[in-house]
């Protein structure tokens, strides 16, 4: 198993603490690159529950989201939204979506999201 990065687990723990959502972050996980905005667990939990709670087919997912028990220990996990997975020239999906990425399979990362123009 690989040791996950202590600086990494460190930025995650400060937007834990912080409760903030202004961090980017751009990373490269099992080859696919994700860039965005991570947001405390918590914000990210609340915000897909209420994405679920408004669709018809997937309403009773919502109460998976809801609850957050606090955890021991350091961040485990990285929660992006308004995230998108990089493509070639374009960003999956193009409005941004949200995603959890496990920090031990971060393989590379740097501060900042990157986007495309066409200029």
């Amino acid at each position: 198993m690989p040791k996950p990065d202590e600086l990494l687990i460190d930025v995650a723990a400060l937007v834990e603490s912080g409760q903030s959502s202004r961090m980017s972050l751009t990373v490269v996980t099992h080859g696919a690159v994700i860039t965005g905005r991570l947001a405390p667990e918590k914000v990210w939990r609340r915000r897909v529950s209420e994405v679920l709670t408004d669709s018809a087919d997937l309403g009773d997912f919502s109460a998976v989201f809801d609850g957050h028990a606090e955890k021991d220990g350091p961040p485990t996990h990285l929660h992006f939204h308004v995230a998108r997975i990089l493509q070639g020239t374009m960003g999956i999906p193009e409005t941004g979506g949200m995603y959890r990425v496990a920090i031990e399979d971060v393989s590379a990362w740097t501060v900042g999201d990157f986007s495309y123009s066409d200029h």
